[in-house]
């Protein structure tokens, strides 16, 4: 088959195989403040729901609605679990599907919560939760989780053009311990991480959380339920009473019946119906009317999720300052996801004065990657192109992945590569014996397949197998402890491992 063919039928499937759904990492390697922790993401089944605990690794999961009906408003939503669990269904997917249905892109935040040392970390939350201090123990979970929910919003304003959002539409919706979150956002914020509007649901509002009144606080829909077990219907009235008498737009809805974490279940009374309400709020504030009708007609035209799945945009500027190669130079690309991203902020010097360029974008899978090999890898004009890539499509970032289609997607980057004189260094993939966004996955059978799989290749192809993983792996197939603090991403003392390789197998590919 001719190459050209088989490069654009490659294309045509990475783009065929995009999912709805993808997992964002909210920061860029251990998260602010806990770096120390050392449990990993997890989830259970109780009583036939999801719910997830022992969050360290804080994560958004996207849901984006049918272009056709998209709005440009994004909501962040907040699950509740008292700053231990997170009920990720009826405080988490099942809002995300209503706003979809709506033409509102959701993000579901994964918060950080404290640690849970059971199989069954409800019933040690609500033993918890009778202790006398129960609420001087969660003061310093709830500030991590608030920065979380601030972060949050600034990451989805952040990329607002990636998703068809305005940047002036981006609010946040949170249930009891999540509505925390929600009305911490609303005080003491910053320009990037305002919210344009918020919704604290049922929420735990203690008075350390809130702040002064600024001025410019955003619209609040606020609901609660009088028979609130906890008794936190009062901290709902007043939040309320502290926004009208400061003249600033709430909305207060308080049911007789629904207890606390009514949630999105249906329970045969009027709390079920509290969501409606919401959208009708929603919409007298003018956040479900398309931002431009013109252009939504034009994305649904197009008919894909994502106006630019594969980010071409992200180094746009950086590539346009790239001058052309100097006489001589050994121009080197890296190119990679999160791990390469993080390369350049937690050892930039590393980048000084060699003409590297990383090109990471976290989060990203091979797929993505080849889409925008020619933007950031080929027009850069590279003597040689280190390509890192695989454990996102492994963790399932944009759904489920074959490793033959992994490593197919790594061997048409390698070959585009080979089309335009660019020497090819291919790296295994770092060990890792846990996805820390997504607990279900083990990622060590794929992850070995996959090198074994590289290793063969770059043999039979004459390209520079760069090993991460023999030299970097632990004696539980993972990262070692003083090398990553989740298990995936490199800290620095990582990439102080990494970097000798690297430069040796650049020196390697130059010969050739």
């Amino acid at each position: 088959m001719n190459r050209r063919i088989l490069t654009a039928l490659l294309l045509f499937c990475a783009l065929a195989t995009q999912a709805q759904q993808n997992v964002i990492p909210l920061y860029n390697g251990a998260a602010p403040g806990s770096e120390s922790w050392t449990y990993t993401n997890q989830e259970y089944m109780i009583n036939g729901t999801p719910v997830d605990y022992n969050i360290s690794n804080p994560s958004l999961v996207v849901y984006l609605p049918d272009p056709a009906i998209a709005t440009g408003t994004g909501v962040i939503i907040c699950p509740g679990g008292g700053f231990y669990v997170l009920g990720m269904q009826y405080e988490g997917t099942d809002v995300a599907k209503y706003l979809n249905q709506k033409g509102v892109a959701a993000f579901v935040l994964k918060y950080r919560t404290g640690q849970s040392f059971t199989a069954n970390p409800a019933v040690e939350l609500r033993k918890k939760m009778t202790a006398s201090d129960f609420a001087e123990k969660i003061k310093p979970l709830v500030s991590l989780a608030v920065a979380d929910g601030r972060a949050a919003i600034k990451y989805v304003r952040a990329h607002a053009a990636e998703y068809n959002l305005s940047p002036s539409r981006i609010g946040i919706i949170g249930f009891s311990a999540g509505g925390t979150v929600t009305a911490g956002s609303a005080f003491n914020y910053s320009a990037d991480d305002r919210p344009d509007f918020a919704a604290p649901i049922y929420a735990y509002i203690p008075p350390e959380i809130q702040g002064p009144v600024a001025g410019d606080e955003p619209p609040l829909f606020i609901v609660a339920a009088t028979n609130d077990d906890l008794g936190l219907a009062s901290h709902s009235v007043d939040l309320y009473s502290k926004m009208l008498a400061s003249k600033h737009s709430a909305e207060l809805h308080i049911y007789v019946k629904g207890g606390h974490g009514f949630g999105m279940k249906k329970q045969g009374i009027p709390t079920d119906t509290w969501i409606d309400r919401f959208g009708d709020w929603l919409g007298l504030l003018g956040l479900l009317t398309p931002i431009d009708p013109k252009a939504q007609a034009e994305i649904a035209k197009r008919a894909i999720p994502r106006a630019d799945w594969p980010n071409l945009q992200h180094y746009d500027k950086q590539d346009a300052a790239v001058p052309p190669p100097a006489p001589g130079e050994k121009r080197v690309v890296f190119m990679g996801n999160s791990i390469t991203e993080g390369w350049r902020y937690l050892d930039s010097a590393f980048f000084v004065g060699r003409n590297y360029y990383g090109r990471g974008i976290s989060g990203q899978t091979t797929g993505q990657m080849l889409l925008r090999f020619r933007e950031d890898v080929i027009n850069l004009k590279p003597e040689v192109v280190v390509i890192l890539a695989g454990i996102n499509d492994i963790a399932q970032n944009n759904g489920p992945a074959k490793i033959e289609d992994i490593f197919g997607n790594i061997q048409s980057m390698a070959e585009l590569a080979r089309l335009y004189h660019i020497k090819v260094v291919i790296s295994s993939i770092l060990p890792a014996s846990k996805i820390p966004w997504r607990p279900i996955i083990d990622p060590k059978p794929g992850v070995a397949t996959l090198n074994r799989l590289l290793k063969t290749y770059c043999e039979e192809n004459h390209f520079v197998y760069l090993d991460y993983y023999s030299v970097m792996v632990d004696d539980k197939a993972g990262l070692p402890a003083n090398l990553s603090k989740d298990g995936v991403h490199p800290t620095l003392d990582g990439y102080k491992v990494m970097e000798p390789l690297a430069e040796k197998a650049i020196e390697e590919a130059l010969k050739k």
